[in-house]
Parts: structure tokens; C-alpha cells; sequence
């Protein structure tokens, strides 16, 4: 299924939701639409769906006009952040009804076959009340699935999960949409799900469109500093340069040499939090700097520095310890900063994305 987004836009009252954009979503696929909160994720999703009525701009689906045909009669299937089942009606049943909807014959193998998959088969004689929340929302995708919609949408579905159930579902869902046909469209605040599900990212920030693309090139090659910081989970380091000289001079008062990049107007650079090491490497910049906070999370710890005046975020595989206020040197190698204008435009990717390293 394809489907087109011409000038779409909407807005309630004097509130601007979404600003006319334009978006062909890759079919066959999953699409990611990343951004904070209130970056009109859930507003283009209902759009898309038919939920809602956009303000201006037409919606198409393969190729014919869909604008105002409501969704109850166009082949979609959703999942949202609450665990949204029948509550009368058992797990099986629950996976079953839109298989029945259509006539299907072999709706016992099927249910059994999506139950087993999504590993709620143990449970179909329940009731969704008597299931945990990560059992209730693989039922509710479970019936998404049996509905073989070629059109599915997830609307945060994994938001409401504690850690380890998130992380499971993430697998799950990675393996599930690999396995699929239809095209799917995954709304998330987490860099770290657009880059588990792959596909393609669209990065939103206050109701616009800022760049669409195949995920790990978005992430590579954000195209402004807002995408980049969109993308990046502990925040992008930004320090703001000057010209000086043939070199640069950082707000933190370091000088750094910077190679494709004209001289003669302010930059910004931004480096996400494993550019910076401890380790000195050939041609690293040196930053002298102290610890505000140090914390483990999964396999990775995240030191968070005082350097010059300015906060940063090194992330460094395996558990570090450091001692509060304790001073450390890290180094940053210019080839891994991302080079930006004033207004935050992209003058310059990373130099080591393009050589594979140093």
C-alpha cells in the first residue's frame, strides 16, 4: 500500500497542530515518526488513518483521493499507548474477532499461531483483566495483526511498559514487522526504537516535518541541529565556535582545527556523547573537565562533565566509575563533530562516517 501526505496541515482554534508538509511514507515498510512530546506525531498519525480531518491538503492511498473517508471504512489497523481490548471477551476471542469479521475459515490455526508468536498462547481462555500489561498490549497486537490490514499504525504502544517489558516487545515487534507485508507507522519520543525497528524516521518538532529519510541515514546525517537532537538519546554536545585565526575557538575556551569548513562565520558543533573518550587519540582535542554525575544504565555508563563552563555527556561502553567532582582530560577528534551554521543547518557530517574512522 501506498500512501501520500499533499499540504497537509491542521489546525484547532488559533493552535497550529501541523504545518502543511508533504510525506510519501515507503511501502511495505515501517516509518518512524520521532519527536518529543507534542511534536504532532499523534495528530499526522490520525490524519493518516482518517481518524481526524486535516485543515488543508488531501490524503492518498494508492494512488485515490481518501481525504475525509472515515476509518471505520478504510482498511487500517491501530494500536495505541493504553492496552485497548474487548473486556468481555477472552484473549482468544479478542484475537479472533476481526478474522471472524472477515469470514475466515481457519480462524483456530490462525489465533493459535498469532497467540504462540506473540507468547500469549498460555492465556486465551482469560480475560484481558487478568493479564499483566505487557500480555494485554501483545493481545491488542495480536488482533492488529490478525486483522492483516495493509495500513497498521502504533501510536506509542510500548510508552506505558516498564523497562524489561519494553524491551521485549521492542524484539518482538522488530521481528514481526520484518516478517510483514503491509506498511507500518510507529509513533515514538526514543531514538533508540527508531533505530531498533529500522525502516525509515520521520523527525517532527512543533507540528513540522523536519526530515525524512531511511532511519540510519537520518541518524547519521541529520540534515539541521534540531534533527540531530531529536536523534540523539543522551542529548547531541553542542559548543558554539568563532573563528580565530585558521582555527576555531570554542565557548569553552578550547581551539580546535576543523578540516571542509570554510572560515569566517560563527558555528555550532554538535558530537554525540560516545564522539568523546578518555583515551588520547591522533589529532584529539583535549578538554579539560569535572564530574557533575556519573550513572550505569544497561552495558553503558553515562558521565556527565563540566567542561569550561559548559555541560556535557560522555558515554562509555561497560560500568566506569568516576568520583564526583573528580577531574578528568576527555578528547573529542574533530572528524566526529557534526558541523553546523549559526541557524543550525548542516554544513558538515561527521568526516569519519565518510573514511570509516580517524
Amino acid at each position: 500500500m501506498t500512501l501520500k501526505l499533499d499540504q497537509i496541515s491542521q489546525t484547532l482554534g488559533a493552535q497550529v497542530h501541523l504545518y502543511p508538509l508533504d510525506l510519501a511514507l515507503a511501502p511495505h515498510a515501517v516509518t518512524v515518526l520521532l519527536g518529543a512530546t507534542q511534536a504532532g506525531k499523534t495528530s499526522l498519525m490520525r490524519l493518516m488513518a482518517g481518524l481526524d480531518l486535516p485543515t488543508s491538503g488531501r490524503v492518498w492511498v494508492d494512488g485515490q483521493d481518501v481525504t475525509g473517508v472515515p476509518v471505520r471504512e478504510r482498511n487500517v489497523a491501530m494500536v495505541y499507548q493504553q492496552f485497548i481490548n474487548y473486556p468481555s471477551m477472552t484473549v482468544y476471542d479478542n484475537i479472533a474477532s476481526p478474522l471472524r469479521l472477515r469470514g475466515d475459515h481457519n480462524i483456530d490455526a490462525q489465533v493459535q499461531a498469532l497467540a504462540k508468536r506473540l507468547r500469549i498462547d498460555p492465556f486465551l481462555k482469560r480475560l484481558p483483566a487478568e493479564l499483566s500489561g505487557g500480555q494485554q498490549q501483545r493481545v491488542a497486537l495480536a488482533r492488529a495483526l490478525a486483522k492483516k490490514a495493509p495500513l497498521m499504525f502504533l501510536d506509542e504502544p510500548l510508552v506505558n511498559l516498564d523497562y524489561k517489558l519494553r524491551e521485549e516487545l521492542r524484539e518482538d515487534l522488530t521481528q514481526l514487522f520484518e516478517a510483514g507485508e503491509g506498511t507500518v507507522v510507529y509513533a515514538t519520543t526514543e531514538p533508540s526504537e527508531a533505530l531498533l525497528l529500522g525502516g525509515h524516521t520521520a523527525v517532527l518538532k512543533e507540528g513540522r516535518l523536519l526530515q525524512y529519510g531511511p532511519t540510519l541515514e537520518v541518524f547519521r546525517q541529520p540534515q539541521s541541529l534540531d534533527v540531530a537532537r531529536a536523534f540523539s538519546d543522551p542529548p547531541i554536545n553542542v559548543l558554539q565556535a568563532r573563528p580565530q585565526g585558521n582555527a576555531w575557538l570554542l565557548d569553552n575556551a578550547s581551539l580546535i582545527s576543523l578540516s571542509k569548513v570554510a572560515p569566517g562565520a560563527r558555528l555550532q558543533l554538535g558530537f554525540r556523547a560516545t564522539a568523546l573518550h578518555t583515551q588520547a587519540t591522533a589529532g584529539a582535542l583535549g578538554m579539560n573537565a569535572r564530574v557533575q554525575l556519573a550513572e550505569i544504565s544497561g552495558t553503558d555508563s553515562f558521565v556527565h562533565l563540566d567542561c569550561g563552563g559548559i555541560d556535557l555527556v560522555m558515554q562509555q561502553t561497560g560500568v566506569h566509575v568516576y568520583d564526583i567532582g573528580a577531574s578528568l582530560t576527555v578528547y573529542l577528534h574533530p572528524q566526529d563533530a557534526y558541523v553546523f551554521d549559526a541557524a543550525g543547518a548542516l554544513l558538515r557530517p561527521p568526516l569519519s562516517l565518510m573514511t570509516g574512522g580517524h
